[in-house]
Order: C-alpha cells, then sequence, then structure tokens
C-alpha cells in the first residue's frame, strides 16, 4: 500500500500529494507531526522532517523516499504518465530551478516566518506568534510576488508554455500562504489569475478542504474565483 506520512498544511507535503493526484496515484495520507514521533517517522527517515513516501514501485521491491524533491522525481520516472516535467532539458532545469525556489528560498524567506510562526507555534502550543517575525514575512512575500508576477508576465505557466510540476509547487506553497490570508490578492492580479487556474483542477481540491481547528481560512481559501 502507498503511504504518505504528511502534514496538512505543510508546503513540501502539499506538492507531493497534488504531484500523486495529477498522476492519478492513491495513497493513505497518515498525518505525522515531527515534534510529536512515536518512532514510526524516524523509522522511515532519521532526518524526522516529512513529507516521506512508502512506495512499492513496478520495478518490484519497496522503498521510503524523503525529502518532497526526491519524492517527486521518484514519481515521474517511476510512473512517467502524466509527464509533469518538460521534455526539453533547457525546460527541465528552469522547472527545477523554480521548485528549489519554493522548497528552499520561499520556504526559508515567507513560510518560516508566515505559516509556521502561526500554524505549527499554535499546534506545538508554543503562545502567540511573534509579529516582528510576522512583518518580515509579509515583507519578503511582497518580493517574492513581485518576482513572481513578472515571471507569469513573460509565460502563461511558471516554467513555461506548460503546466508542470513547477506550477504544483507554486501552488502548494500560495495555498499554504493563503490560509493565513497573508497573500494581498488585488496587488498582484496576474498572480491571482494563474492561482484561480490552479485552483480550479481537481488535484488541488483535497489539500483546500485542509483545516486546523480553531484557525480557519479565509472564505475565499478554496473558492476557484476567489
Amino acid at each position: 500500500m502507498r503511504t504518505l506520512f504528511h502534514m496538512p498544511l505543510d508546503p513540501a507535503s502539499r506538492v507531493v500529494r497534488v504531484v500523486l493526484a495529477e498522476k492519478g496515484l492513491p495513497a493513505e495520507t497518515i498525518e505525522k507531526r515531527p515534534w510529536e514521533d512515536d518512532g514510526a517517522l524516524a523509522t522511515v527517515n532519521p532526518a524526522l522532517s516529512v513529507p516521506v513516501l512508502m512506495d512499492e514501485p513496478p520495478t518490484g521491491g519497496s522503498i521510503h523516499i524523503s525529502p518532497a524533491m526526491a519524492i517527486v522525481e521518484f514519481l515521474e520516472e517511476a510512473y512517467p504518465d502524466p509527464a509533469l516535467f518538460p521534455t526539453t532539458s533547457a525546460a527541465r532545469a528552469e522547472t527545477r530551478r523554480l521548485c528549489a525556489w519554493f522548497l528552499q528560498k520561499l520556504d526559508r524567506d515567507v513560510i518560516d516566518l508566515l505559516v509556521r510562526e502561526r500554524i505549527d507555534k499554535r499546534l506545538m502550543r508554543r503562545g502567540q506568534p511573534d509579529y516582528d517575525l510576522l512583518k518580515a514575512g509579509n515583507d519578503a512575500l511582497a518580493w517574492h510576488m513581485d518576482y513572481f508576477s513578472w515571471l507569469l508576465d513573460q509565460r502563461p505557466w511558471f516554467a513555461g508554455e506548460k503546466f508542470t510540476v513547477a506550477d504544483i509547487a507554486g501552488g502548494a506553497f500560495i495555498s499554504t500562504i493563503d490560509y493565513v490570508d497573508a497573500v494581498p490578492w488585488d496587488k498582484f492580479p496576474i498572480v491571482k489569475e494563474w492561482y484561480a487556474r490552479m485552483k480550479s483542477r481537481p488535484s488541488m481540491r483535497p489539500i483546500l478542504r485542509d483545516r486546523i481547528e480553531g484557525l480557519p481560512p479565509p472564505r475565499h481559501f478554496d473558492d476557484p474565483d476567489f
């Protein structure tokens, strides 16, 4: 049985969930908070981080895979239809560059300060968010959104002319930021139009149904038309 250890509002976990959905691959999803690990997470990933995918690929055997991009690359190779990477080497490189942007730079600049400060801190019962960190995260988000606007003004999708895993990464990360109502959508209409297309994809619907008890998202969160 294919199994994914994840956290619902963890953007890297959301990337993998959307990739699985785009490829039509069912998986049992089990929430694992690293700070509450009972040993099950450490057994499959000594780094004690999510997501972790446990799979039995068509070639046989079983495998435990992490982090997110290792999972994505594995799924693309083991289950190539439909393809989520472009066909040319240059376009694949651009796709990987943008995935790294989301999974590393946006994660560090924005997710750590805006999302984990509000959501993970609440789940860990570590008091109120640090408002200086929230302000820094909002400032960083505006810079990133300017860059995303520039990219999407040049091309219909993040990595080029076609939908790719770069869009999945972008949608997963921005959905997490949108959950805490931090995206000033009125200032970034080009990104908003792209994100509306992302929210309309069936693969995005499950992650848009995620909820944290006591911290609901804004009313537009799961509305494809905002």
